[in-house]
């Protein structure tokens, strides 16, 4: 789970034109210290992710309050880091905002497991040495990832540097057999 900082949906539980409500996106876990969170409650639009590598893909980085380990270690691996989380923020915020995002083209042999790309016109996860083709139920079908291709990067450039420097996404399922 995850949210952008604020409420930005309608009160009949529509999506308002808003996105996003501060530069602080991050990752959660659905549940923590018995926590109930009303999804589109009074403060916060709640998301939901298919697991942290698609959160991460989003720009999103793990909380610092319900996932404090995998946070610290995030911030270790962060470029240029260990930085405060307001400092990740605005880098990856810039990232976020890059009106060539969509077409950051990357040689495939120097992405991590973990990262998200765009293969034959279509999301895959990098991992295990495969391509999974991504959806909102399930990977597909693993492909033999090319050992030379160009691919569009869809995980924002600073948080490809923290899992190339050792930060390990959760995820569970193939995708995470196949990358241990």
């Amino acid at each position: 789970m995850g949210n952008r900082g604020g409420r930005f949906h309608n009160d009949d539980q529509t999506i308002g034109r808003r996105r996003w409500a501060t530069k602080q996106w991050i990752a959660c876990v659905c549940e923590f210290k018995g926590r109930r969170r009303e999804v589109f409650g009074r403060f916060y639009t709640e998301l939901f992710f298919r697991d942290e590598p698609t959160a991460l893909a989003a720009g999103h980085r793990p909380c610092f309050e319900c996932r404090r380990d995998q946070a610290k270690a995030f911030q270790a691996a962060f470029p240029g880091g260990p930085m405060r989380a307001p400092e990740m923020d605005v880098r990856l915020d810039a990232e976020r905002r890059d009106p060539g995002r969509l077409k950051r083209k990357v040689a495939l042999e120097q992405l991590p497991d973990g990262a998200m790309i765009v293969w034959r016109e279509a999301p895959h996860l990098v991992a295990g040495g495969r391509l999974w083709p991504w959806s909102f139920g399930a990977y597909g079908t693993p492909v033999t990832r090319p050992a030379r291709a160009d691919v569009v990067a869809l995980t924002p450039p600073s948080i490809v540097a923290a899992l190339a420097s050792g930060y390990r996404p959760q995820w569970e399922g193939t995708p995470r057999e196949a990358a241990d």
